[in-house]
């Protein structure tokens, strides 16, 4: 049974763990399946490889500037670290539970095979960061709730959870993804379904004379702000000087310790070069989409004319964002000013200090901006941001507080996503029903 694990565990972590990898195997397993010819095999899955790996170095890039960018907010409103002096921890619960989430994982790729093979939803999930991020906090939701659920029950019942999402997730939302690209070639396969979702349905009371965000008439004078770089950048740059504006008049220890990151160059400056770095990573993202996209789709209709007939792969957050960019950076504006108010009303109302990871709220606030301009248009993205603020902070205050309050709350600080949070009042619901 051992060798059975590691090599379930080896899969796990070389494959499924490596997205890169996952997305290879299936461009070549397509190509192969239309037999191609050898140089089309070679290229096409060498492209989608290194389309896959432009998407995650330009998401690095972003992230990087966000960990610069988050400090700063944080310091600007006095928030601390949570206390986790009483829970396992991420460390502890992998090596008490990681057993279970490793054949889960397997186990429900394999379940969202057979689903998309037998019935109408036929969509194959292949967002592979997200399915370990999203396995590993149910499972904690799942032991908060039933801390003596046996590791049978809990590897079971997580391997059913996870294929039934993995399968159905891609379905509720493919309605307006095919709005959204014109098309009915991929899906969306990303935690962010919920937001993107409700932003959707909200953004339909902005639906009359409703004026895309890629549409907005702009001054001649104005006219370098439809360019969806130039507006990124500007965004993201008064953001950041108005949070070191006021490090700067706070004058506290943290605040010199994050202002002291630039060295001896001005932090305006270096602010500045954060901001357009920023930028930069979301051009290279959408580089990355259009290389990867032009080789996953062709590919993967060798796997649904074979395989899984008619199936669409369920693919990560950005490659929507091509199709509406200024939506994105609307989305995160209304999210980052969501952000401000709730961690504010949090705080004040029940003493929980919400930790706004600005990665999360990027992504999830850019896909649910393009969900809602396509029904509401730029008000439609604005609003769909400030509901996807709402849903992570009052999310992470419930399910930090309730729901995996002894298990892996530091994980959900920063790796806590909108359907990981909407979803697990009902997990713990379930585990208490059907487990003993």
């Amino acid at each position: 049974m051992s060798e059975f694990i590691g090599v379930l565990r080896w899969i796990t972590v070389n494959i499924f763990g490596e997205a890169s990898i996952l997305i290879g195997l299936i461009v070549l397993l397509g190509l192969v399946l239309q037999n191609k010819p050898l140089a089309d095999i070679v290229s096409g899955t060498l492209k989608g490889i290194l389309g896959f790996l432009i998407i995650g170095a330009g998401a690095g890039i972003i992230v990087s500037a966000l960990l610069i960018f988050q400090p700063i907010w944080t310091e600007v409103f006095g928030l601390s670290s949570m206390n986790l002096t009483n829970i396992i921890g991420q460390v502890k619960f992998s090596e008490r539970y990681g057993s279970s989430v490793t054949i889960a994982i397997a186990g429900g790729f394999a379940f969202n095979l057979l689903l998309a093979r037998l019935t109408r939803f036929k969509y194959i999930y292949l967002t592979g960061h997200m399915m370990f991020w999203t396995t590993m906090i149910f499972a904690g939701v799942m032991v908060n709730s039933n801390p003596a659920i046996a590791g049978w029950q809990l590897t079971l019942m997580l391997t059913v959870i996870m294929g039934l999402y993995w399968t159905l997730q891609p379905a509720l939302v493919q309605p307006w993804v095919r709005k959204i690209t014109g098309n009915d070639n991929i899906a969306l396969g990303h935690t962010s379904a919920s937001v993107a979702l409700l932003g959707a349905i909200f953004g339909k009371l902005f639906a009359r004379n409703s004026i895309s965000s890629e549409d907005i008439q702009v001054p001649k004078k104005l006219g370098f702000l439809r360019d969806s770089n130039v507006v990124t950048a500007l965004t993201m740059t008064l953001l950041f000087f108005i949070g070191t504006f006021i490090l700067q008049i706070k004058g506290t220890p943290k605040a010199a310790e994050i202002l002291a990151q630039s060295g001896d160059l001005s932090f305006y400056i270096y602010a500045l070069k954060q901001s357009l770095m920023f930028t930069g990573g979301i051009a290279v993202v959408l580089l990355g989409v259009r290389m990867f996209i032009g080789e996953m789709v062709p590919a993967f209709n060798g796997i649904g004319s074979r395989l899984v007939p008619g199936a669409r792969p369920a693919l990560d957050c950005p490659i929507l964002f091509n199709f509406a960019p200024n939506a994105v950076v609307l989305g995160f504006v209304g999210a980052f000013v969501g952000s401000l108010l709730w961690l504010t009303v949090i705080g004040h109302y029940t003493g929980y200090v919400f930790i706004p990871s600005m990665i999360v709220i990027f992504f999830h606030a850019g896909t649910a901006g393009v969900f809602g301009n396509v029904t509401g248009g730029y008000k439609g993205a604005l609003l769909a941001g400030f509901i996807t603020s709402t849903v992570v902070a009052w999310g992470q205050y419930f399910c930090v507080s309730y729901f995996i309050s002894n298990t892996v709350p530091d994980t959900a600080l920063w790796a806590g996503d909108s359907d990981m949070f909407v979803l697990a009042p009902l997990i713990s619901a379930l585990t208490r029903l059907l487990t003993f």
